[in-house]
């Protein structure tokens, strides 16, 4: 059985490393309140940012989660990595099975994270947060005094490392869909003629 490489596994695995060092320094999500910003969130699977006033302020629980993610996407890179030289391997099927769910995941967890946060907050205290784009946010009516309307700007967006898990979450299933070509083509090459007598 010749050797080969799934270079896609080989692309996505470095992929999903570097997407961990970018995203400690580069939020998928941001949002400020205020101008100039009074709160800001800047939000990624490996670090979660939250300042008020200048002052951040460090959830131990989410901080925990945070390095619980990135082992998690750490683990994927690097058993993608050593899936994509040794693709025809018995075990290289487990390999790529692991691997690749991991950034999928990432970003499909990221999302809904992100849609229930926006979704709770609303609820529960009233308070309109876009995930995209500027607005306004103003105290519910019946947090406001009388004729008074409180509202404060905010203004939210995704960074372009959050289009680059994306990308690399496509990598991963691109991968996957190339190991059923190199495990077909090792099926259908020809056993070697005998060595001559």
């Amino acid at each position: 059985m010749q050797s080969k490489i799934n270079i896609i596994a080989l692309a996505a695995g470095i992929s999903t490393l570097l997407l961990i060092a970018i995203s400690i320094f580069v939020p998928w999500w941001q949002l400020n309140v205020g101008k100039p910003a009074i709160a800001s969130v800047n939000v990624s699977p490996v670090n979660l940012n939250l300042a008020l006033l200048g002052d951040s302020l460090t959830i131990p629980l989410v901080y925990a989660l945070n390095i619980a993610s990135a082992l998690s996407l750490a683990s994927g890179g690097i058993i993608m990595l050593i899936y994509s030289v040794r693709p025809n391997r018995s075990y290289s099927k487990k390999l790529l099975g692991f691997g690749y769910k991991k950034p999928l995941y990432a970003v499909i967890l990221f999302i809904v994270a992100l849609l229930s946060m926006s979704f709770m907050v609303q609820r529960f205290s009233g308070f309109a947060i876009p995930l995209a784009g500027s607005g306004a946010m103003s105290l519910p009516r019946g947090m406001a005094p009388d004729g008074v309307n409180i509202s404060v700007a905010v203004s939210a967006g995704f960074g372009w490392p959050f289009y680059f898990a994306i990308v690399v979450a496509g990598l991963c299933v691109a991968a996957r869909i190339y190991h059923r070509k190199l495990v077909a083509s090792d099926a259908v090459l020809p056993p070697p003629p005998p060595p001559p007598q």
